[in-house]
């Protein structure tokens, strides 16, 4: 038996998290965003890993910032505009 939700037919847990990283990167479409969101409001197990998995990228995302150097940031960006302007010339 297929339960019903308020977008069509419900997701399992094996779905919700298969489809996890897509959901917390924007890559699904909204229908199927809703239906994902709406199992992690009534599935406490599958919410939890949500959760989990969005701290975790936080917690990384801010473990990785390194400093860079300005001197190096104005060097590749010297080096990008001197590379677009010999990609213009050859059109």
């Amino acid at each position: 038996m297929v339960e019903e939700s308020l977008f069509g037919e419900t997701v399992n847990c094996e779905e919700a998290v298969h489809q996890l990283y897509h959901y917390l990167d924007g890559e699904l479409t909204e229908e199927r965003r809703q239906k994902i969101s709406e199992h992690l409001t009534f599935c406490g197990p599958c919410c939890g890993a949500m959760e989990f998995e969005a701290e975790l990228r936080v917690v990384i995302a801010n473990r990785c910032k390194d400093h860079v150097p300005e001197e190096l940031m104005e060097r590749i960006a010297r080096a990008i505009d001197e590379e677009q302007r010999q990609h213009d010339g050859d059109h």
